[in-house]
């Protein structure tokens, strides 16, 4: 599917935005665990996650959907090994999560994915945890992955050569589920929504106590379940619908019960340097989350140098920070950002191809990307290619706000893997987005 995006005048109103993704993925695996009744409000309906909750069904979980809540049902039974290959499709996040749950589980397995999953890297997962004891093979480092019989050490220690959400995740999910004590340290703090549930269900676990350590300490004890959970916003979905209003003109939006997670909003900071007139409203906890109500205004941004420090708590939103730095004045530097080579696509690789064809001026390094902004309408006679990523693909039909003919963006329906409803949503607010076959 091809979207095309037109120029607008102005946006506003109030909208809800998807429930968070790796909150929903992270709570199925979790809340599995625990082995109790619970109902899940809030949960993302998309790919990703459903793809994470067959595969956990698949080796014994109840879970079921109805209409926009998610049911986890006591079994009496242990987790089994799955009869099938667990395919988690296109979520990298689910693949490595489970992964930490099966060798925790010392379950045999075969664990595969679609094309680009099957080619993105998983030794930085596999390589600690063999190194716990886990009996895994894989012939590149790549999915497929099969797992066997795993005896999962106690009192492991791993000093994590990259700050990774998705690496310290899986460790500590494959030491809950073998009942064993980990201790982590981080290069850089990272996102911590798998600490903070571990903490919601009454685990021993230690995190963000010490300024700036990066150190988490799990303890065997037993979770308490609870009847409920409630999924905030994703804050990596309304970074587009931020960046959206910042751009266009005339705008206010109010962009309600957002997660507000200090590891992973980082980029509401960012903008905030470049200009951008943006008030948190209405903030609370919820399921042990922040959670608050983002308003946005349209703003004249500037260039900055983005502080390295931040980037790996804003790797997901670079591709719509650049759309901002396109139409910002100035040049805006972003570096330390390799980890984007290696997501969904090789993104900084399809962030350039596609300011290329927007003839944005830019310069594209091995760890990140400087771009020149413009207050010019931009034009493209040519389709850009999402190279089948959902967040390509949203970024450059956002910069279809600021564009003489419209932007037409080539293969779209991926945007469904994270944010469903995308098109309505965005265009309840303003913009013109329709398909482009």
């Amino acid at each position: 599917m091809n979207l095309i995006s037109q120029e607008i005048q102005s946006m506003s109103g109030e909208v809800y935005c998807p429930g968070d993704k790796s909150i929903s993925q992270r709570i199925l695996i979790i809340g599995s665990f625990l082995n109790c009744d619970m109902e899940i409000d809030g949960f993302l309906d998309s790919e990703d996650p459903n793809s994470t909750l067959k595969a956990l069904n698949e080796i014994g979980a109840s879970i079921k959907k109805e209409q926009n809540k998610v049911f986890l049902t006591k079994r009496n039974i242990p987790f089994q090994e799955p009869s099938n290959n667990l395919d988690l499709g296109n979520s990298g996040t689910g693949a490595r999560l489970i992964l930490g749950l099966i060798a925790g589980l010392a379950l045999k397995s075969t664990i595969v994915g679609d094309s680009s999953l099957s080619n993105r890297p998983m030794l930085r997962v596999i390589k600690p945890l063999t190194e716990m004891g886990a009996n895994i093979q894989s012939s590149n480092g790549t999915l497929p992955i099969k797992t066997f019989d795993s005896r999962i050490s106690n009192n492991f220690k791993y000093d994590m050569p990259i700050a990774s959400a998705q690496v310290k995740s899986c460790l500590l999910l494959a030491a809950l589920a073998s009942k064993n004590n980990i201790k982590i340290i981080e290069p850089k703090i990272t996102r911590d929504h798998t600490e903070r549930m571990i903490d919601h269900f009454g685990g021993d676990i230690s995190f963000g106590k010490k300024e700036n350590t990066g150190e988490v300490e799990l303890k065997l004890n037993i979770l308490s379940p609870k009847s409920t959970y409630s999924v905030p916003g994703d804050f990596s979905s309304a970074a587009f619908i931020i960046v959206a209003a910042l751009i266009s003109h005339k705008s206010k939006v109010l962009i309600k019960n957002v997660g507000l997670n200090k590891t992973r909003c980082g980029l509401i900071e960012i903008l905030k340097l470049m200009g951008a007139n943006i008030n948190i409203q209405n903030q609370k906890t919820k399921s042990n989350e922040p959670v608050g109500d983002i308003l946005v205004k349209s703003s004249d941004l500037i260039g900055i140098d983005v502080p390295e420090n931040i980037i790996p708590n804003i790797i997901d939103e670079i591709p719509i920070l650049s759309i901002a730095a396109a139409f910002a004045d100035g040049t805006t530097k972003i570096t330390n950002a390799s980890e984007l080579r290696v997501k969904e696509s090789d993104r900084l690789s399809a962030i350039s191809n596609g300011l290329s064809k927007l003839n944005i001026r830019h310069e594209i390094f091995n760890d990140g990307i400087e771009i020149t902004g413009t207050k010019e309408k931009i034009n493209s006679d040519d389709m850009i290619d999402s190279f089948n990523d959902h967040r390509i693909a949203m970024s450059f039909l956002i910069a279809g706000i600021r564009s003489k003919n419209g932007i037409s963006v080539m293969n779209c329906r991926n945007i469904e893997t994270s944010f469903p409803n995308f098109m309505n949503i965005m265009n309840s607010l303003g913009m013109k987005i329709d398909e482009n076959n």
